[in-house]
């Protein structure tokens, strides 16, 4: 698949859902810490992210890009959260955001 300006985007797979993973940000959430701090703090919805799609940095996406467009999504983690969207809604939501994104080539 190619981005803007020819870039080459590495097709990214649909993650397990974090069901554990969920139930902690959310509580962070809830228990009144900053849903940008849980997105994007150490041990957050960015990183788990990171950790699954290194393989970005091929598309000239690294951990500090990733991690700004994860907080510019995240309304709609927060809707995956709270149960208003579905795991799969909220990852095809931000591929798309991602593959919006992709750095054009040189």
């Amino acid at each position: 698949m190619t981005g803007p300006g020819g870039a080459i985007l590495p097709r990214l797979h649909l993650p397990d859902e974090p069901v554990f993973h969920l139930l902690q940000w959310r509580d962070r959430v809830l228990g009144g810490e900053d849903i940008a701090d849980v997105v994007t703090g150490p041990g957050g919805v960015a990183g788990w992210f990171w950790g699954r799609w290194r393989v970005l940095a091929a598309s000239g996406i690294d951990e500090a890009a990733l991690t700004e467009i994860v907080r510019g999504y995240r309304r709609e983690i927060w809707l995956w959260l709270a149960g208003e969207r579905t795991w799969a809604q909220c990852c095809a939501g931000l591929v798309g955001r991602i593959e919006r994104r992709v750095p054009a080539a040189h």
